[in-house]
């Protein structure tokens, strides 16, 4: 990431843009003239003529329905080249308990830290304390870009003249001009001005007017799916961090994205605190708590938090993942079980999740209740990962090479070099009939 580099600094993005994506058409496209991609997006950057191209618009609806604005491949590598930019200095600025989107952290650590806090205010379940958890409204929707731009460029100037990690000066590290260029160009990008619709227009119906961009008040709204979108999810709420540990004098506090939580010994405290938290987010950030997720309550009842259920000296998995894990196997099973390679990531996903908590009666019930996938595999180390026998492995991972045989003209070299390159054969003729 030094000076003049830029084309350098790309290749690097692209690489980690491509991560669990090396099989979407538009990764694939990208990846088809990647050297004449790569230099016409480093030609534009450098003249300062990039312009983001039209993401794509749709819904999901586990675990919830909510509304995603899928960037362009291209603009993801923009993406990554400016996380990889700023994202060290950034990482200076947040509280150790800011959960998301950051290395060696995530819901796990976030609920053994919850858990920790708790059992350290308790003196180990000793004594009384409560828990205040709290979340947004259309946290995502109501980010003022203004505000969040002015963050974004004072964190930088207030850097530029410190040192790094190896001791040299972020201004000299950097090129500057660029950074700034690229955060106003990605931070009042707005999507809905530009996009395709995928999926069905009444996929929208019954999504809630403050969880959609269509609907965000003028100059405010951040795109859900975007790798640089958690990143400021996370910068925009830094000031109120340090309000709750330097201001308000909470020591046991966490926060995944706008998910955050209290903990003390003292209720009347945690909810002398309640208008206090209110009127700073208004005033200073314009976003409000959500009226309907305020929950202030003995830890001895449970905190369900980030997936994790923390209860004294134990934490289970939430009810919700367990009921997924069932809906996914259900589907499989219903889908005929071709896909075997799915079925193994979809278990494996959930046992993996799972092992983290206190769960092995819980996953081993799920797995008797649907004992038809060992038909193809079988469990591992206490019920922590499902691995699939060899001979369904080998049938369901087999390719089929007769589409690329030359009948007319069984030349053996010629044969096995298409044999050899099948795979990538077969992903060429799907770009090529995608486009």
């Amino acid at each position: 990431m030094e000076k003049c580099s830029l084309l350098e600094d790309l290749f690097l993005a692209y690489y980690d843009a491509r991560k669990n994506k090396r099989n979407t058409i538009n990764q694939l496209r990208f990846e088809m003239d990647l050297e004449h991609n790569l230099f016409d997006l480093c030609c534009r950057i450098q003249k300062r003529e990039y312009v983001p191209e039209p993401g794509i618009a749709f819904i999901v609806f586990k675990p919830v329905q909510r509304e995603v604005f899928a960037a362009n491949f291209r603009d993801r590598v923009v993406h990554h080249l400016f996380f990889n930019y700023v994202n060290p200095i950034f990482e200076r600025t947040y509280i150790h308990d800011c959960y998301s989107c950051r290395k060696g952290k995530g819901n796990h650590y976030g609920v053994k830290r919850l858990d920790h806090y708790i059992r350290s205010c308790s003196d180990n379940y000793t004594r009384p304390g409560f828990v205040l958890k709290l979340d947004l409204q259309g946290y995502f929707m109501s980010i003022d870009r203004t505000i969040l731009h002015k963050q974004v460029t004072d964190t930088l100037h207030k850097y530029a003249d410190r040192n790094d990690s190896d001791g040299v000066k972020w201004k000299d590290k950097l090129d500057y001009d660029l950074v700034l260029y690229l955060a106003q160009a990605i931070i009042f990008n707005d999507p809905t001005k530009n996009f395709r619709r995928k999926g069905s227009l009444s996929d929208w119906d019954g999504l809630p007017s403050n969880k959609s961009l269509f609907y965000s008040p003028k100059g405010c709204g951040l795109p859900i799916g975007n790798l640089t979108s958690q990143l400021f999810s996370n910068v925009y709420l830094t000031p109120f961090d340090n309000y709750i540990k330097r201001e308000l004098k909470f020591k046991y506090y966490g926060r995944y994205v706008d998910d955050f939580y209290i903990v003390h010994q003292d209720k009347d405290i945690l909810k002398e605190a309640i208008p206090k938290i209110t009127a700073f987010l208004q005033n200073e950030l314009k976003v409000t708590l959500h009226p309907k997720k305020i929950y202030l309550q003995k830890y001895e009842n449970g905190v369900l938090y980030t997936g994790g259920y923390v209860k004294p000296h134990r934490i289970y998995v939430s009810n919700r993942t367990k009921s997924s894990m069932r809906k996914a196997l259900e589907e499989q099973k219903k889908n005929g079980n071709t896909d075997l390679t799915g079925l193994r990531c979809t278990v494996n996903s959930y046992l993996g999740t799972m092992k983290h908590y206190k769960s092995f009666y819980i996953r081993r019930k799920i797995m008797k209740d649907h004992a038809w996938i060992f038909k193809y595999g079988c469990v591992r180390n206490c019920c922590s990962y499902y691995k699939l026998n060899k001979s369904s492995t080998l049938s369901n991972l087999k390719p089929d090479f007769s589409s690329f045989m030359d009948t007319k003209n069984p030349n053996t070299e010629t044969t096995s070099n298409k044999v050899k390159r099948g795979k990538d054969l077969q992903l060429a003729m799907w770009v090529k009939s995608a486009k």
